[in-house]
C-alpha cells in the first residue's frame, strides 16, 4: 500500500512541478525591465560605441542600432517565441541544465551551489535546534499548565516572536558587535579575516563566534510557533477518553503523558519535518544582508532585481521539488509515529 501510494504522490509531482514552473516562467517573461533592456541601458549609459559602431551619441542621449538589439535577443535566447523557449528549457532541465547565468556568467547550476554551504548552514542548524529546544518545551509547558513557569515561558516566546527578525539583528548588532555598548560578537561574515592561520578548533570556535547571532535571529519565530504547537497538541491528547482510562487503572501522570499521550501529540509536529529538504536552500534576505551573508537569499533577490531569468527559474524548481519531497517525507513520518494511519 505504502509503495502505491509513493508512486502515485510522485506521478502527482510532475504536473504540479510542470505547472509552478510554467507559471512563473510566463510570469518573468511577460514582466517589463527584463535583461535586454536593462543591457541597453548599460549601453546607453556608457554611450560608448561598440566594435561595429552600433551604439552612437546623439544629442546628449544614446541610442543602440536595430542590429545590436537583434544579436542581444539572439544572445539572451530572445529571437523564439515565448513556449519555444520554455520547450527549451524544459528538455534542457532533463540533464539538470538550467543554462547560463546572465549575471555572472557561470552555468546557473554552479551558481547555485557557490552559495549553497551558507542556507545550508543555517538551515540544518535552525531546525535541529528548534526541535531539539521548542518540544521538550513545549511538553513542559504542558505538564505545567498553568503555572508561573508556564505564563512566563509563554510571555517570553511572544515577546520574542513579535520581534521581526530583522529588527532583533540590528539591535543585536548595536548592543553586542561594538555598536554603542559591548562588543563581543562580530559584526557579520561567516569567519574573521585571520581564519586560515587558525588551528582546526580554533577555526570551529571561529566559526560558532560568528554564527551566535544570526543564527539566533534565524530560529526566533519557529521556537514559539513550535513551543506552543507541542503544549497545545499535548494538552488536546490529555483530555482524550483513552487518558481518562490510563489515569482510571492508576497510570501515574508520567506514564499518562510520556507513554500514551506524546505519541499523538507528535502527530502535528511532523508536519514540519517536510522541511528539512527545504532547509538546505533557506535563506533571508534581510539577515543575509545585515549580517553579511552570500547565501541563497540574497542569490534570489539580486537575480530578481537583474531579471536574471535562469537563476529565478532554478532556484523555483529546485525549491519547489524539495518541498514536494519533503511533503512526502511528512506522510512517511506520519506511519512512524501512528501506526493506525492507513494510505489505501
Amino acid at each position: 500500500m505504502l509503495f502505491k501510494y509513493l508512486l502515485k504522490r510522485l506521478l502527482i509531482m510532475l504536473p504540479t512541478l510542470f505547472g509552478v514552473t510554467i507559471i512563473v516562467f510566463m510570469i518573468i517573461n511577460l514582466a517589463p525591465g527584463g535583461p535586454i533592456e536593462q543591457k541597453i541601458q548599460q549601453l546607453r549609459f556608457s554611450g560608448s560605441a561598440d566594435d561595429s559602431g552600433a551604439s552612437t551619441q546623439s544629442s546628449g542621449t544614446s541610442t543602440v542600432s536595430k542590429e545590436v538589439l537583434e544579436a542581444l535577443k539572439r544572445q539572451y535566447g530572445f529571437d523564439k517565441p515565448i513556449h519555444t523557449r520554455y520547450l527549451i528549457w524544459l528538455k534542457n532541465l532533463a540533464t539538470l541544465d538550467f543554462g547560463e547565468s546572465f549575471t555572472y556568467e557561470e552555468p546557473v547550476l554552479d551558481v547555485i551551489i557557490s552559495k549553497f554551504p551558507v542556507s545550508m548552514q543555517f538551515g540544518i542548524i535552525s531546525l535541529i535546534l528548534s526541535y531539539l529546544i521548542s518540544v521538550p518545551l513545549g511538553i513542559f509547558k504542558a505538564v505545567k499548565n498553568g503555572s508561573s513557569f508556564d505564563i512566563v515561558t509563554s510571555f517570553i516566546l511572544f515577546v520574542m516572536y513579535s520581534i521581526p527578525s530583522f529588527m532583533l539583528a540590528i539591535l543585536l548588532i548595536v548592543f553586542l558587535s561594538g555598536g554603542s555598548f559591548l562588543d563581543i560578537f562580530p559584526i557579520g561574515g561567516l569567519y574573521s579575516d585571520m581564519y586560515m592561520d587558525l588551528s582546526f578548533f580554533g577555526k570551529i570556535a571561529d566559526r560558532i563566534h560568528h554564527f551566535i547571532l544570526p543564527l539566533f535571529c534565524y530560529c526566533l519565530g519557529s521556537f514559539t510557533t513550535l513551543t506552543i504547537l507541542m503544549k497545545n497538541s499535548l494538552l488536546d491528547e490529555i483530555k482524550k477518553d483513552y487518558i481518562r482510562t490510563a489515569r482510571a487503572k492508576g497510570l501515574n501522570e508520567k506514564a499518562v503523558y510520556m507513554t500514551h499521550a506524546l505519541r499523538n501529540a507528535l502527530i502535528p509536529i511532523v508536519t514540519g519535518l517536510g522541511s528539512f529538504l527545504s532547509v538546505f536552500f533557506a535563506g533571508s534576505l534581510l539577515l543575509e544582508k545585515i549580517f553579511q551573508l552570500d547565501g541563497i537569499g540574497l542569490l534570489s533577490y539580486n537575480s530578481i532585481l537583474s531579471r536574471d531569468y535562469n537563476v529565478i527559474m532554478g532556484l523555483v524548481f529546485i525549491q519547489s521539488f524539495l518541498f514536494l519531497i519533503g511533503n512526502i517525507l511528512s506522510d512517511i513520518a506520519y506511519v512512524f509515529v501512528d501506526p493506525r494511519i492507513d494510505f489505501s
